[in-house]
């Protein structure tokens, strides 16, 4: 990532933003501020929520990282709507009647 990440962004912290993070220490955060104070050059400060696999905030923390190393949070392509068919004989007997195929 090169550009700052903005309150919303959803990001994977791994080892390549820290060393803390390596491993099973990988975490989802979703970011809330991105701090202002002087840093090293390519390390942020960033204010958020860890968030568990379904998507909840568990913790809000600071970390600081290097902005290099953060990924955003790939999703699954969203799934398709299933279409659910009824036949005529589960719908209302006052529909049927209205358009003429009441039994």
């Amino acid at each position: 990532m090169t550009a700052l990440p903005c309150p919303g962004d959803l990001l994977v912290v791994d080892g390549r933003a820290s060393v803390q993070f390596a491993g099973d220490r990988a975490l989802a955060f979703r970011v809330v501020s991105v701090g202002d104070q002087p840093t090293y050059a390519g390390w942020i400060w960033l204010t958020g929520y860890v968030l568990n696999r379904r998507g909840a905030a568990t913790a809000k923390r600071e970390i600081y990282v290097r902005l290099a190393g953060l990924r955003p949070v790939v999703s699954p392509p969203a799934s398709q709507p299933a279409y659910v068919t009824r036949s005529y004989a589960s719908r209302p007997r006052a529909w049927l009647d209205l358009i003429g195929l009441a039994p």
